[in-house]
């Protein structure tokens, strides 16, 4: 159900909508918990790491879908809030139309050059076809991805945080049925993992489906509304692009580091892939009270409500960072035991890397709690081109540390791209947010409305 968010207590309306994106988020990061569990503990070590090895490309692909579609679905958000049903019908079509091409254009570049990006990568020989087994499947059903990612957002920007994280955990649940019975059952291998994936995808899409259809009339979109209009479509493409190729930025880093950890083996290949997995979720809270101040942010900035945009990011402050240092503390303390869940007994030195890895960043954490909250309110607000520039500081770090940290410092290098991308980024998300907030309090003289 849609939900207004330019009124009532800045501070209770963010939590709330955060809950449930906690939930979806945790549960969407359990897809590849539990692809890493299942094939580490069935397929072994060297099966983990094939798998393990693709987590970058998987960044490169999905991180762009996940940019492009929230961004597009910013707009929609916005329409919302200034009460234009007629735009917010509008901007639904011109989502799924401009999904449809992303999707058809993903597919047929992922499926071509996969390969070629694992041999660029250096990938070791031993787990070469093994990822390229899983990537390739991915890639070949990115379009079930780009849908439920696209319907789930827009779900999100209407104010409804609740049914997309229904909708997250019953694909989970599909997908921890089905995995066990592709690999085992069946003898897919690492393929039957990837095919399980599409599968929970795919049935994703037809749950919300039929939800929009029932409970969401603000969706149903008529004839007129599919009529493409240019100004209309480059609207979206505005916030979407650029939110796309940052998130693809990021994911250059992110592959430029996983060259740097082939060299250093499977053992630090599939330490690294099960840390970033307990990582993934423990970073969960920051990242959703950052989506939920985005979609907060688009619907005031819609309503013209800017003093409420500023309170709520104060508010927003005060729980993500008290969140992120609890998070930190968990994994620094229970990350061992977690990480023994994947590889099982006799893989001690996999644990100890991985641990290395868990409490590097997990000192950090507030950093990033920052960074989500700056970064999705400038994107909420339609600021996309500063974001943009702070993927490039992550990219630039990430390659700082995989070309010179990992030459000198090892396994360790690795372990501090995060946190040296996550400062990198930052401080210009912080300069931009605040030089954006007082350029609002001069222009709109800042209404006085909580």
């Amino acid at each position: 159900m849609t939900k207004n968010l330019t009124e009532g207590d800045p501070a209770r309306l963010i939590l709330f909508f955060t809950l449930p994106l906690l939930a979806g988020n945790v549960f969407h990061q359990l897809y590849a918990f539990v692809d890493t569990l299942i094939v580490g503990r069935i397929l072994g070590v060297e099966a983990l790491a094939a798998v393990g090895c693709t987590g970058s490309l998987m960044f490169l692909m999905l991180g762009f879908v996940i940019g492009l579609t929230s961004g597009l679905s910013i707009y929609t958000g916005q329409r919302f809030g200034a009460r234009d049903r007629k735009g917010v019908r509008q901007s639904v079509a011109t989502c799924m139309v401009l999904s449809l091409a992303a999707s058809v254009i993903l597919t047929v570049f992922g499926v071509a050059l996969c390969r070629t990006f694992l041999v660029w990568m250096q990938t070791p020989p031993e787990i070469l076809q093994g990822a390229y087994d899983f990537i390739s499947i991915i890639y070949g059903g990115i379009g079930t991805f780009v849908f439920i990612q696209m319907q789930t957002n827009i779900l999100r920007a209407l104010g409804d945080s609740r049914m997309p994280t229904v909708i997250i955990a019953a694909m989970l649940v599909i997908n921890i049925l089905l995995e066990p019975v592709a690999i085992l059952v069946l003898g897919w291998g690492i393929p039957g993992a990837a095919i399980a994936t599409l599968v929970a995808w795919f049935l994703g899409n037809v749950l919300c489906f039929f939800y929009i259809k029932k409970k969401v009339p603000a969706m149903h979109t008529r004839w007129e509304d599919w009529k493409m209009d240019r100004k209309v479509v480059a609207a979206h493409l505005r916030i979407g692009l650029p939110m796309g190729f940052q998130s693809s930025i990021i994911a250059i880093g992110a592959v430029i580091l996983q060259v740097a950890l082939n060299n250093l083996g499977p053992v630090a290949v599939a330490a690294y892939a099960a840390s970033q997995k307990v990582d993934s979720i423990a970073l969960m809270p920051m990242m959703s009270f950052g989506m939920a101040m985005a979609a907060y942010t688009a619907q005031n900035y819609g309503a013209r409500k800017f003093a409420r945009i500023e309170e709520g990011v104060k508010k927003c402050v005060y729980m993500s960072v008290s969140f992120s240092i609890v998070a930190g503390a968990t994994v620094i303390f229970f990350g061992p035991d977690i990480m023994q869940l994947f590889v099982g007994e006799g893989q001690q030195q996999v644990v100890e890397y991985g641990q290395t890895y868990l409490v590097v960043n997990g000192v950090c954490y507030w950093i990033l709690a920052l960074l989500f909250i700056f970064r999705f309110t400038l994107q909420g607000l339609g600021k996309s081109m500063v974001p943009t520039i702070a993927g490039i500081m992550e990219l630039i770090m990430r390659a700082v540390a995989a070309i010179f940290l990992v030459e000198w410092l090892d396994y360790l290098g690795a372990c501090m791209a995060n946190p040296m991308a996550w400062i990198g980024s930052c401080v210009p998300l912080m300069v931009a947010f605040f030089m954006t907030r007082n350029h609002m309090r001069k222009q709109y003289s800042l209404d006085s409305t909580p």
